[in-house]
């Protein structure tokens, strides 16, 4: 019984490590991923969608919330202004139903 109770709580921790609840810094230097918002759907590692509500968050599936403070964040990003500086091209989608990863292999920089 106690070794249920530890994984699950483990579980629950990590599920809210993972969360994406990201802050956007005022300076590369300060963000964790440098982020390029594409023109175009095709031309993106992830689509996000923004969310209203913390709770809303996914885990790393697109779906961010946008914190008003760094330390309630999981991730740090900067949007850098050119393509060729950023680790991940995002495209914000209109529905949360499209948002998700259409490159996977830089699904690493969200965890």
């Amino acid at each position: 019984m106690i070794k249920c109770i530890a994984v699950l709580s483990f579980s629950v921790l990590t599920a809210n490590l993972s969360a994406q609840k990201v802050f956007s810094t005022r300076y590369s230097s300060q963000a964790e991923v440098k982020v390029f918002v594409t023109e175009y759907e095709s031309q993106a590692d992830l689509k996000v969608y923004k969310v209203t509500y913390d709770s809303q968050a996914g885990n790393n599936n697109g779906k961010w919330f946008f914190t008003q403070y760094e330390s309630q964040a999981a991730k740090k990003i900067y949007f850098t202004d050119y393509e060729s500086q950023a680790d991940l091209k995002i495209f914000f989608v209109k529905y949360d139903s499209q948002a998700g990863w259409r490159n996977k292999d830089k699904q690493h920089l969200m965890y």
